[in-house]
């Protein structure tokens, strides 16, 4: 096999492209072809030694790849030889081949592919998670998505939208904005043109007709929180769900008190590890909406796997709509 290899986690140019013994599963364990692997951000921050979970070196990155079944260790249940399979496991993804454990694998019904599947876990659970397990969302409320072209905001609005909400999507640029639009936004707001906090809530109180909105998705943080916050309707939700534009913000805590709002913490890891069985049903539900055409994976483009570097370029320019996704 061969795998892209982080000896140390210095940067995207320190990893190096090596032929390496193909692994054999141990028990529980299943060994993966990958035929797809998609870049989130994290995948980024961890060859900067920049992310929460930090793997002991040398170890190959990449999150979330999708693949054929080539062998099965023993107290292995339910998986076979042959099956279509995504995972999230963390690294071993920007590789020609993975172990990845039976229950970290997500089995692929028909027509489901390797492309769409390496770019579903992570972002639409991630989404359903904050939107319907921390915000509650009901039919007929309105979300804001902050960074709404990524790969969390574009699954963000498609789910908000399959449950019936009104969907404001706030991207850098027009053309981000346009992709908004074309997955089921129904109003932008393009936050580079509305850059001054003032422009930006009269832009919210227009959208929302001075309501403000019920939910706020926030994979961005940074200068755009306050502001924002300070807009959110009455009993309001905002779910901290990232920080992809840097600066961890600041919030005076009189705001919550003062709009009866709720600041909600969003973290689909420790929930799929505290309650894996309400994980479980949260994927089916996913993965049905899939199959009835109400979700699918924004993909920017694909790129054969030994343009890694590349496509790590591209990630770190924050121009990518969507998802990038590399091909084996």
């Amino acid at each position: 096999m061969h795998a892209w290899l982080c000896e140390q986690p210095t940067g995207v140019d320190a990893l190096v492209w090596k032929e390496l013994p193909t692994p054999r599963p141990g028990p529980g364990e299943v060994l993966i072809e990958i035929k797809a692997a998609s870049l989130n951000f994290p995948d980024l921050l961890i060859v900067q030694n920049l992310y929460q979970t930090k793997p002991p070196l040398p170890f190959v990155p990449g999150s979330e790849y999708a693949g054929v079944v080539v062998e099965v260790g023993s107290e292995v249940k339910k998986i076979k030889v042959g099956q279509n399979v995504a995972c999230l496991s963390g690294t071993g993804g920007f590789a020609t081949h993975v172990i990845a454990a039976e229950d970290q694998c997500m089995q692929l019904p028909e027509g489901f592919g390797h492309v769409d599947a390496a770019a579903f876990i992570m972002t639409y659970a991630t989404s359903w998670h904050a939107l319907m397990d921390r915000a509650a969302l009901k039919p007929g409320e309105t979300v804001l998505v902050l960074g709404a072209a990524g790969g969390v905001g574009t699954a963000a609005i498609q789910i908000a939208k399959a449950e019936g909400a009104k969907v404001i999507a706030a991207a850098s640029t027009d053309e981000k904005c346009e992709l908004c639009k074309s997955i089921g936004a129904d109003v932008t707001i393009n936050y580079t043109t509305h850059s001054v906090p003032t422009a930006f809530r009269d832009a919210l109180k227009a959208a929302t007709n001075g309501k403000g909105p019920d939910v706020v998705y926030d994979p961005v943080g940074g200068e755009f929180a306050e502001p924002t916050f300070r807009s959110i309707a009455w009993k309001g939700r905002y779910l901290v769900v990232g920080f992809a534009g840097g600066p961890i913000p600041s919030l005076p805590l009189n705001l919550p008190l003062l709009k009866g709002a709720s600041i909600v913490g969003v973290f689909w890891g420790g929930f799929a590890k505290t309650e894996p069985e309400a994980n479980e049903r949260m994927m089916g539900e996913l993965v049905k909406l899939y199959g009835q055409g109400k979700i699918k994976p924004v993909i920017d483009s694909t790129l054969p796997l030994s343009e890694l570097k590349n496509a790590y370029a591209q990630m770190g320019t924050r121009s990518v709509k969507g998802k990038l996704v590399m091909v084996n």
